[in-house]
C-alpha cells in the first residue's frame, strides 16, 4: 500500500521555528490547488509492485487555510484517480481555523484523523512563537472536532523553550492528556538556519535550554505519557493502543509514497524524488504538464543508510533477517560497542534502540551507517 502525500505551503503567518516551505500568499490558493490535481493525473501510475493508495496526509504549510471548496476538489481528485478507500487520511489543521464547517467538510470527504499543532498550551510561550491561536483555542477545536465525528486526533508538542522550567513542560503534557486526544507527537525546539528562531539565538537575544534540562524534559514526556496509557512507538511519537500514525509508517518501514505539491518528496524504492521547493516555479513547471522534480537514485548503502535513519526510530526497530549477510555483518559488528553500553539490544531477532538509546539516538545511529 503507497502513501500519498500532498504539501499545502499556505500560511497566514510564519512561526519563528518554522523551516519548511511554506509562503504568507494566499492568493495563489486556488490555482495552487489546480496545480496539485494536475500533477496527481501527471502521476497516477503507482510505484512498482504497488496496487493501492493506503494512506493520505496532507501537510504543510496550514492545509487548513484552503478554502472548502478547495479541499473539496482535492479529494473528489483523489477518488477519481486512485478510488478505493484508504485506511487513514490525515489533514493538518491550526486550531484557530477549526469551525464546525471545516470540520463538517472534511469529515464528509472521509478524512478521519486530524493533526493539530497545539505546540504549548502557554499564551505567552505560543506568543513567542509567534503562533495565531490561544491555549483556549486548542481545546475548543478538540471539542468541534470530537463533535464532527473525529475518533483520532493528534496533537503536537514542542519542550526546551528558552526558560522554560521542567514544571511548566509537565504542566503542558497533563494539560494534553487531559484533552483526550489519541495521538501526541513531541520535539525538542530546533534552531535552524534560516529560522527566525535562529537568528534570536546568534543575536543573543534568547538563550537556548541546556543539554542536562533538555533530556530531563525527554524523559519526563516519556514516564508521563507512560503512566497515562500511550506506547512510545516512535522516538517523538506516543499513541494509544491502535493509533499509531499509519501514514508516517511509510517514511519509517521503507512503503513506497507519493509526494505532489511544491517541496514534496516522493519514494519509489529505488529512487527518491523532491519538487522544487518554489510555488511559482513548481505552478509553471505543471502548466506545462512538466514535474518539477529532482531524482536521486539509491544505491545499496545508501537504501542500508536510510533503514538505519529511519527503522531504528520506532519501537520494532530493525529486523536483522531483512538485511542480506554483508550487511547484517557489519551492522552488527557495528553495534557490538552500542550492545555493551546498553543503548541497543537484539530482542527476537530485532536491533533496537534501549531507553538510554533514545537519548543519543543520532549518536548511535551515526556509528551504524555506511557513509
Amino acid at each position: 500500500m503507497t502513501g500519498l502525500y500532498l504539501h499545502i505551503p499556505f500560511c497566514a503567518s510564519r512561526c519563528t521555528y518554522c523551516a519548511f516551505y511554506s509562503t504568507v500568499r494566499l492568493s495563489q490558493r486556488d490555482r495552487y490547488v489546480d496545480a496539485l490535481c494536475r500533477e496527481m493525473e501527471l502521476r497516477r501510475a503507482m510505484p512498482e509492485g504497488q496496487t493501492a493508495i493506503g494512506t493520505v496526509y496532507l501537510g504543510g504549510g496550514t492545509p487548513s487555510r484552503l478554502s472548502l471548496s478547495g479541499l473539496r476538489k482535492i479529494f473528489g481528485r483523489i477518488r477519481e484517480l486512485w478510488g478505493g478507500s484508504p485506511e487513514e487520511i490525515t489533514v493538518e489543521c491550526n486550531p484557530d481555523d477549526v469551525t464546525p464547517a471545516l470540520a463538517s467538510t472534511l469529515a464528509d470527504e472521509g478524512v478521519n484523523r486530524i493533526s493539530m499543532g497545539a505546540q504549548t498550551f502557554s499564551d505567552e510561550r505560543l506568543r513567542f512563537l509567534r503562533r495565531r491561536h490561544s491555549a483556549a483555542e486548542v481545546e475548543q477545536a478538540v471539542r468541534l472536532l470530537r463533535d464532527a465525528g473525529f475518533g483520532n486526533i493528534s496533537i503536537d508538542l514542542m519542550f526546551g523553550f528558552p526558560d522554560e522550567t521542567l514544571a511548566a513542560w509537565q504542566a503542558d503534557i497533563r494539560r494534553a492528556v487531559n484533552l483526550g486526544v489519541e495521538h501526541i507527537s513531541a520535539y525538542s525546539l530546533m534552531y535552524e538556519e534560516g529560522t527566525a528562531l535562529y537568528r534570536m539565538r546568534e543575536e543573543g537575544k534568547i538563550r537556548e535550554t541546556d543539554e542536562e534540562l533538555s533530556l530531563s524534559m525527554y524523559a519526563t514526556l516519556i514516564d508521563e505519557l507512560a503512566e497515562a496509557g500511550f506506547e512510545h512507538y516512535e522516538i517523538s511519537n506516543f499513541a494509544r493502543p491502535g493509533y499509531r500514525s499509519r501514514h508516517n509508517a511509510s517514511y519509517w518501514q521503507q512503503i513506497p509514497y507519493i509526494g505532489i505539491g511544491a517541496a514534496a518528496h516522493s519514494y519509489d524504492l529505488h529512487a527518491r524524488s523532491w519538487n522544487v521547493s518554489d510555488i511559482d516555479r513548481y505552478m509553471a513547471a505543471i502548466g506545462r504538464d512538466e514535474i518539477p522534480a529532482t531524482h536521486e537514485y539509491l544505491d545499496d548503502d545508501t537504501r542500508y543508510d536510510d533503514l538505519i535513519t529511519t527503522a531504528l526510530r520506532t519501537r520494532e526497530g530493525i529486523r536483522l533477517d531483512d538485511l542480506g549477510p554483508p550487511y547484517r555483518e557489519y551492522l552488527l559488528a557495528q553495534a557490538g560497542k552500542q550492545i555493551e553500553r546498553g543503548t541497543l539490544i537484539i530482542d527476537d531477532g530485532r536491533l533496537h534502540l534501549t531507553r538510554s538509546g533514545l537519548f543519543v539516538s543520532d549518536l548511535v545511529m551515526s556509528e551504524l551507517m555506511k557513509v
